[in-house]
């Protein structure tokens, strides 16, 4: 009996792994790589904008950076370790906050707000921060009270040892803390906003240091708030505010042109 004979084997199953295996040695789209490759342990720091924004935003609320100093390109860039372009970047983000004037051919500029302004600012406050109390006294807590009063402490302290710096930003931030613990990130980033920009028109307009009376009157909004008493807060955070309001005057100090030392500590 002949032997059969053989046909030859396609072999489609050797062919189709064949073909998988080439296949999955084409490299992948740049793009898919660029995203594999991204760092994610630094997802949450801060970029190199948001740093320099930030420590703008204190210098001039500390007072460190007077209205009209001019904020150099390329010094910024030097005392951050970045390029100027992030400085471009970081001065655009200032302007759209009003805390800076950035003028074509000159540069950028420490605001320097009128006096008209200066008084819009704060009725934008009285309207923000009453309603704020309204909604925060209901539902605030005991250890929020603590909170208040620890900050409040700090303020005291502060004012009695003459540090300028701090007791300028605590006594600011005061309004800040009570946003703060009404846990909503829209209404801090306002008053931020308006804590800044007043931090500017209190430099340049008030006609005396005032600090020791506002952190007086913090004391009483923070009793009518332990208190419960809603009105009576109400009332006092506009009276405080307008007070503030009320030491503005039509001619403003000098402007400060000292960027070397803003950022010394």
């Amino acid at each position: 009996m002949s032997a059969a004979r053989k046909t030859p084997s396609t072999n489609p199953p050797a062919r189709k792994a064949k073909a998988q295996s080439q296949r999955s040695q084409v490299p992948a789209p740049a793009p898919d790589r660029q995203i594999d490759q991204e760092p994610v342990a630094n997802e949450s720091a801060p970029s190199s904008t948001e740093v320099i924004v930030a420590a703008v935003t204190r210098a001039i609320v500390e007072h460190r950076l007077l209205p009209g100093a001019k904020l150099g390109e390329q010094k910024l860039g030097d005392r951050f370790g970045v390029s100027r372009t992030i400085v471009r970047q970081a001065m655009f983000r200032l302007s759209e906050l009003k805390l800076i004037k950035l003028e074509p051919a000159r540069g950028a500029f420490v605001a320097a707000p009128s006096i008209q302004e200066a008084r819009e600012v704060f009725a934008v406050r009285k309207m923000v921060e009453s309603q704020m109390l309204r909604s925060l006294i209901p539902q605030i807590k005991q250890a929020d009270i603590r909170v208040l009063k620890a900050h409040i402490k700090a303020e005291r302290d502060a004012v009695t040892r003459i540090d300028v710096a701090s007791r300028t930003k605590l006594l600011f931030d005061f309004h800040v803390r009570l946003a703060e613990l009404l846990g909503n990130q829209v209404l801090v980033s306002l008053m931020q906003e308006l804590v800044s920009r007043c931090s500017l028109i209190t430099l340049m307009y008030q006609s005396s240091d005032d600090a020791e009376t506002s952190n007086a009157e913090h004391v009483d909004i923070l009793k009518a708030i332990e208190a419960r008493d809603v009105e009576s807060a109400v009332a006092l955070m506009d009276q405080h505010l307008s007070s503030v309001e009320q030491q503005l005057t039509e001619r403003p100090r000098a402007p400060g042109l000292n960027l070397d030392d803003a950022f010394a500590n």
